[in-house]
């Protein structure tokens, strides 16, 4: 019953419920028990939760590496994971998106602001193939201006 309502209010992965369920003093192999039932019965579904909260995370501006990090933690399987990441936005075109709404359209020219832009992608989850896009340069460091 404790678990019907804690989804009442939210979708939840497996294993967070599963944890949640634990936490509030349910027998770990009880609370595995009612998991494996909600699974069965379709009112749980980690596939159904990764792609929702890649879609939602992403319309948030994260990028793919901290979003798989979060899912991670939360127990979701790392093939759900990496099948969600794909069905997600173009990272690269986010990263530059977000990049533009933070700092403006014209890309950085001094050294500096490049790793400070970078910084901020960086701690947003992006990868740094989808940073060097966004920036519009590869980094250089011997070449600063």
């Amino acid at each position: 019953m404790a678990a019907i309502a804690l989804l009442a209010r939210r979708d939840f992965a497996s294993g967070e419920l599963r944890q949640k369920l634990g936490s509030q003093g349910y027998d770990p192999a009880v609370a595995a028990a009612v998991v494996a039932e909600l699974t069965e019965a379709r009112a749980l579904d980690d596939a159904r939760y990764a792609e929702n909260y890649v879609a939602y995370h992403s319309g948030r501006g994260h990028g793919p590496v901290r979003i798989g990090a979060d899912l991670r933690s939360l127990g979701v399987p790392p093939d759900l994971i990496d099948a969600a990441l794909k069905t997600g936005p173009d990272w690269r075109e986010l990263a530059r998106a977000i990049r533009i709404r933070k700092f403006g359209a014209e890309p950085p020219e001094e050294w500096t602001e490049r790793t400070r832009q970078a910084r901020f992608l960086q701690y947003r989850g992006f990868s740094s193939d989808h940073i060097r896009a966004a920036t519009g340069a590869d980094f250089d460091p011997d070449s600063r201006t």
